[in-house]
């Protein structure tokens, strides 16, 4: 197991907080992510904002472009990460564009300087996955994989056995962004990626209020809480924020 799999408490699901990195200012995502630390988020995510986002909604999509247009970097979004020495692991979540251009062997060396403990590639299928999965490793980051609604079980199993950290289940098909409801089949499917998986299963896309963070209590090992978070923050600051931290994290006790 890894700092990042240790994360997730057991007897409990556990909370992954997402903040999009430089939103809209590099000092206000400071004060965010301590305030998300301070209250009780068992994971950060921390984005990394590109300007092409396939997989990201409106809501992340228009953060990113605000936190591009803050200067926000990598470089100085790490800095705050390596300062602030937060209680709650920290995973860096980015587009493989940007990797390539640093370089996997830079990129990985940067993360784990500054202390990052996991890396989401949303666009980094499994076949291509393994040269970066190597180099994280051996900074000592977990690269964490996800599977869709649409994976098969073959091809399920397969990322399954390579997952590091935990395994990212992506509720609904499409890009993220809170939902009204969640899909009918999801406690199955998190049952069947729980028996596959070496690793704690984590979910998320479209989860967005504390009901329904309690409704998955128990059926996952992680919620993972995005699109929400950085409406909350962009609309009421992080007192908003801290807000929809404290009801997810009471709903999943």
């Amino acid at each position: 197991m890894s700092r990042l799999s240790d994360a997730f408490p057991r007897g409990r699901t556990g909370l992954v907080c997402y903040a999009m990195g430089g939103d809209p200012t590099l000092a206000a995502t400071e004060e965010l992510l301590r305030a998300i630390d301070g209250e009780g988020a068992d994971v950060i995510e921390i984005g990394l904002p590109f300007s092409d986002p396939i997989a990201d909604g409106p809501t992340l999509q228009a953060a990113a472009t605000r936190a591009l247009r803050g200067g926000a970097t990598l470089g100085r979004l790490l800095e705050i990460v390596e300062r602030l020495k937060l209680r709650a692991p920290v995973v860096a979540m980015g587009y493989m564009n940007p990797v390539e251009c640093m370089g996997n062997q830079a990129f990985a060396r940067a993360l784990g300087q500054a202390g990052v403990s996991g890396a989401i590639i949303p666009d980094l299928p499994l076949e291509e996955a393994a040269p970066l999965r190597a180099d994280l490793a051996g900074a000592g980051i977990d690269l964490v994989p996800l599977i869709a609604p649409t994976t098969g079980p073959e091809r399920a199993a397969a990322i399954a056995r390579q997952a590091r950290g935990f395994l990212y289940y992506v509720s609904v098909t499409g890009v993220t962004g809170a939902r009204i409801e969640l899909p009918a089949d999801l406690a199955a499917r998190l049952r069947e990626l729980r028996a596959l998986s070496p690793v704690p299963v984590a979910v998320g896309f479209g989860i967005s209020r504390p009901e329904q963070a309690a409704a998955l209590r128990g059926l996952a090992d992680g919620v993972v809480v995005g699109s929400a978070l950085v409406a909350a923050h962009h609309q009421g600051g992080v007192p908003a924020a801290a807000e929809l931290v404290r009801g997810l994290r009471a709903a999943l006790r």
